[in-house]
């Protein structure tokens, strides 16, 4: 059974009282609408330097992932890219223009991202640069009778000043690539949940992604474990990878969305938790034992129990207000469901 709370004993802890805040991530930037349909899984979800240069391929087109020899950039560097867009959409709402220089401030940064602010911390912000700094992407581009090869940056550049004396960072600014810029231009971005960054595994913050990408405001969406595996850029064997997302079903602490494994179909069904909660509020209408046998007759053949759960979930999907009589409308439910789809 899916609950609409999340487990927050299985979370970080908030180490920061959260302000409120925009928070975006770039949700599917197209590359010349080349790669539109696949996914990106550019960042390594491993704690160990990543040298591994990655590449995907869809029909005659391709995109590589390249690491510097300090590794492939990691999920938990892409916070600093969620800080800046995140600082860019806001200023943006305020009708100031937009720019692809950004000033940081790195305490601001790691309060933002739910870190702590001891001396390591900024230290691990300059490795973070370094790493966003020496990925590189390339792919083809296919245009009428051309192919043109083109390589990019997830960040352009960057520069810390740090002061002598006291080697404290007075400034830090990155410059963000072309290509992360034009999809904020293109406000190809998504608000994402700020217990994201309570979320302690790599796995289950790229699983948080790509359930907040695909299943969005639907009520569920699922995917197989072969896939899931393929968009989270996971190198772990199939078992293990499995046995991850077991336990994140089970641990039930992903912000916005519940999870659920099948077994015997390999695949993980998300749920989104507003959805949950919604229907959960038409959990107290209680039909008479009556109605389930006039149902049978509306809706022959059909388990009644299954468009009972039908109508709940029909309501909630479109708010309605609970009925005066809800024994004539469930049984007006399964008149038209039957209506419409015939026998089963």
């Amino acid at each position: 059974m899916v609950s609409d709370t999340p487990n927050i004993e299985n979370l970080l802890p908030e180490r920061h009282p959260q302000q409120e805040m925009f928070i975006c991530d770039v949700a599917d930037a197209v590359l010349k609408d080349d790669m539109a349909s696949m996914e990106h899984p550019f960042f390594s979800l491993s704690k160990k330097p990543d040298i591994t240069p990655r590449r995907y391929e869809n029909g005659n087109k391709w995109l590589e992932v390249i690491p510097s020899v300090k590794g492939l950039a990691t999920i938990y560097d892409k916070d600093v890219l969620i800080y800046c867009i995140s600082q860019m959409i806001h200023k943006s709402n305020q009708g100031e223009p937009l720019s692809r220089h950004v000033k940081i401030n790195a305490h601001e940064l790691l309060v933002f991202t739910n870190r702590s602010t001891g001396g390591k911390n900024y230290e691990q912000l300059r490795d973070a640069l370094d790493r966003l700094d020496g990925t590189r992407v390339r792919t083809n581009v296919r245009t009428a009778d051309q192919e043109v090869h083109e390589g990019f940056g997830l960040i352009e550049a960057f520069k810390i000043i740090r002061s002598e004396k006291t080697g404290r960072i007075v400034e830090m600014a990155v410059t963000l690539s072309e290509w992360v810029f034009n999809a904020i231009a293109a406000n190809e971005v998504l608000t994402i949940d700020p217990t994201y960054f309570r979320l302690r595994k790599a796995i289950e913050r790229r699983v948080y992604e790509i359930a907040r990408k695909h299943c969005g405001k639907q009520k569920s969406w699922s995917i197989s474990i072969a896939n899931l595996k393929k968009k989270c850029g996971s190198r772990a064997p199939t078992k293990g990878f499995r046995h991850d997302i077991k336990q994140i079903a089970e641990g039930n602490h992903l912000p916005q969305y519940a999870a659920s494994y099948d077994d015997e179909r390999d695949m993980v069904t998300f749920y989104n938790r507003e959805f949950i909660e919604a229907v959960a509020a038409y959990d107290g209408i209680k039909l008479d034992p009556e109605t389930y046998h006039d149902a049978k007759t509306c809706a022959p053949g059909w388990d009644i129990y299954h468009l009972e759960s039908a109508w709940r979930s029909w309501m909630a999907d479109n708010d309605l207000e609970i009925p005066r009589n809800p024994d004539r409308a469930f049984l007006g439910f399964c008149r038209r469901w039957f209506e419409k789809r015939g026998a089963p």
